[in-house]
């Protein structure tokens, strides 16, 4: 603009005959900066989508985080803009979905596809089953062993309530300090407490210890649950730490911190044994924080026994062989005031699954005017007998349970219990004191509602039967093919009208043994959101998840198995080619597969081409699921930027060589960009398209000259 004015001024004074010079500015020109040029060459390029043939099915995918992308935040800009297709890393994977009870939570997912949908971006589903990223606490409890009795126990090995004068298991370094109360002053006004006084503040709060000692001293691993009641004249806290025995420091925190008023308060914490607090048998609870008076009463120390004290009371098989409803209402009767009785609709049982038996009674009267109930045989005399049940009502109430004679309906109680809108679980008892009790019944005429009752068992107590009873092996293959199947299906319900392209099975192949499957045998650190379906229903576990997967969306939906270092081991792509095979041998089909690539710059290109050759042979889609490109440098420099943007182009090349076009399923690029948030499992390794303030990376260019013709 400034010579622009020049040059008009110059023009004037010409047209009034002067003349005009217009001098050089600048005697030399600047020039751009080679970094800065190349990055406005870099940022001119379009977004990544335009460059791919829009004639083609090839598909551009990009991954994502659910939360980062249902908040409509920078990456969700940047995916719609750039991608086709998004896949999210964890919220459609099983350990996200389902909770700890079983039931599912699609909240997030709903929210995606809604998102996804307004912007015009399709969801890749991933994953229906992996190993990894499930929730292994709710399924390894579906095929716990059931315990009866003798089991599991927490068993005392140190206790002190001060009741008598016996001081074998505490002292203090003060011998002066403890005293105790009157009776009546101890935990909930019954028998003494102990009292330990501190009379002054210490500079260190170890200088005035109340010792509690217990034997054997402890071992790595075991878990011990402390229990005691404790108050103080001043509020107070203090700490606890592990002596080897009274005075002999072995760690500076062993039961954590507690806290302590004038109110009695009840004190629980457990542990596991580390090796830092191993060899120890003393707690030392470290008092010099405050000058007060604190008391102590019912002190227990307990030990975990996985195996049980032995013996004890258990229960029987349950006398009411019709407890869930699945198959219909069998045994199951009811009369009065007009009420009505059924089986639920699906769905209705406890945990929103299955059935569960319903009754409603149309008004209140007296309660035994509406009853259900279920003929029993004969209960032995004054044994002991547990009703346990789950219940919910369509409004709050009151009912009550009984074993009755129909002789005479003389009964032995099992009390009243509340319902809600609720699901709630009961157990309750009543010991025999009739020959022919033989009914168990349920009064509600003085409740007008519908009541749902569900998984409901009737057991004597044996008080000699102890024992874990471990589940089949066949067992668990039913449950737990029972569990794949709601998840699939649950998920299917929710995502089927807008996702049609799923990873159903996800890294099935083993890396030492690449023919054979993973197995939880063979991993040597399980985590706790591991959980190998294939241990327990066997090689087809790949043909269940595939026909569920087809049964349950839709017919048009494309279905992948998936898995990684294809290109690394070529042996292994040719066992996931063979397990494929073996898949469809079964009856399923196989559409397609990916491979995740996750690689490096200095990655195998031959082995690269080979791997898409291998795949391409199979006439299946394939579908490159995961790719990024590790720099394998903490502080890349712009020639290993290059290198990395030379492999981003040479994979989409190699693909175009050896994937025929009809079977060019698409790309998704992994790590995004550079951003720990992004890609938090490979933090520092600059493997993305965008570095972490999300500028382009020559990787974006490569990759976008690269797409041109897919």
């Amino acid at each position: 603009m400034k010579y622009l004015n020049r040059f008009l001024v110059c023009s004037g004074l010409l047209a009034s005959l002067f003349s005009c010079a217009d001098p050089d500015p600048l005697a030399f020109e600047v020039e751009k900066p080679e970094g800065l040029e190349a990055q406005e060459d870099i940022n001119s390029y379009a977004p990544l989508k335009s460059y791919k043939d829009s004639t083609s099915n090839f598909t551009l995918g990009g991954a994502v985080s659910i939360s980062d992308y249902i908040n409509k935040g920078v990456m969700y800009r940047l995916i719609n803009k750039n991608f086709d297709e998004l896949t999210v890393g964890y919220g459609m994977k099983h350990g996200a979905i389902v909770q700890n009870d079983g039931s599912m939570n699609f909240a997030q997912v709903n929210e995606l596809i809604a998102a996804a949908q307004q912007a015009g971006t399709s969801i890749y589903g991933h994953t229906l089953t992996w190993h990894a990223n499930q929730n292994a606490e709710y399924l390894n409890s579906t095929i716990a062993p059931t315990v009866i009795g003798g089991g599991p126990s927490w068993d005392e090995i140190a206790g002190a309530d001060f009741e008598t004068d016996e001081a074998a298991n505490y002292e203090t370094n003060e011998d002066d300090s403890m005293s105790f109360t009157a009776a009546g002053e101890g935990a909930d006004g019954e028998g003494r407490a102990l009292a330990v006084t501190n009379g002054e503040v210490r500079e260190n709060d170890w200088e005035s210890q109340f010792f509690f000692k217990f034997s054997p001293a402890m071992e790595v691993g075991e878990e011990y649950e402390l229990t005691m009641d404790v108050r103080s004249d001043a509020d107070a806290s203090f700490a606890t730490q592990a002596h080897i025995q009274p005075g002999e420091y072995k760690h500076w925190d062993f039961f954590g911190a507690i806290p302590a008023s004038a109110e009695w308060t009840t004190f629980t914490k457990r542990i596991i044994v580390s090796e830092e607090m191993a060899g120890s048998s003393t707690i030392a609870f470290n008092l010099g924080n405050v000058a007060t008076t604190y008391y102590f009463d019912n002190i227990s120390l307990k030990k975990y026994n996985e195996e049980g004290s032995g013996g004890g009371p258990a229960l029987d098989p349950s006398v009411i062989t019709n407890s869930d409803f699945e198959t219909g209402t069998d045994g199951w009767a009811g009369w009065g005031n007009g009420s009505t009785m059924e089986r639920s609709a699906e769905g209705e049982g406890y945990g929103d699954t299955g059935y569960a038996f319903t009754f409603t009674n149309p008004s209140a009267t007296n309660f035994w005017e509406a009853q259900i109930a279920y003929d029993l045989p004969t209960l032995e005399m004054e044994e002991t007998y547990v009703l346990n049940f789950k219940v919910k009502a369509n409004t709050a109430g009151t009912l009550r349970a009984e074993l009755q004679s129909p002789s005479d309906y003389s009964s032995d109680g099992l009390g009243s219990f509340n319902v809600s809108e609720d699901w709630e679980e009961y157990t309750l008892e009543t010991t025999i004191t009739k020959e022919d009790r033989e009914r168990l019944v349920i009064s509600y005429g003085d409740f007008a509602g519908t009541v749902y009752i569900d998984d409901v068992t009737l057991s004597r107590v044996n008080p000699n039967a102890g024992g874990v009873i471990e589940k089949t092996p066949e067992e668990k293959e039913e449950i737990i093919g029972g569990e794949m199947e709601r998840w699939i299906t649950g998920m299917m319900e929710v995502s089927k009208d807008y996702v049609d392209a799923w990873d159903v099975v996800n890294e099935p192949m083993d890396d030492g043994n690449p023919y054979e499957l993973k197995s939880g045998a063979t991993d040597s650190d399980i985590t706790s959101d591991e959980f190998y379906w294939q241990d327990y229903l066997g090689k087809d576990y790949a043909v269940k998840a595939f026909k569920l997967a087809r049964e349950y969306g839709s017919p048009e939906d494309l279905l992948f198995i998936n898995d990684y270092n294809l290109e690394y081991n070529l042996d292994k792509t040719r066992g996931l080619i063979e397990y494929v095979e073996y898949i469809e041998s079964q009856g399923a089909t196989v559409d397609g597969i990916g491979t995740q690539m996750h690689i490096s710059i200095d990655s195998d290109k031959n082995n690269i081409a080979q791997m898409f050759q291998l795949l391409a042979e199979t006439g299946k889609l394939i579908k490159v699921s995961e790719l990024d490109v590790r720099t394998n440098v903490s502080e890349p420099t712009d020639e290993v930027l290059q290198q990395q943007a030379d492999m981003y182009s040479y994979v989409v090349e190699a693909y175009k060589e050896h994937v025929p076009q009809a079977q060019r399923y698409g790309i998704t690029v992994w790590g995004v960009t550079d951003s720990p948030e992004d890609a938090n499992w490979l933090p520092g390794e600059f493997q993305g398209l965008w570095d972490v303030n999300l500028n382009r990376k020559p990787a974006y260019k490569s990759f976008a000259e690269a797409l041109e013709e897919l």
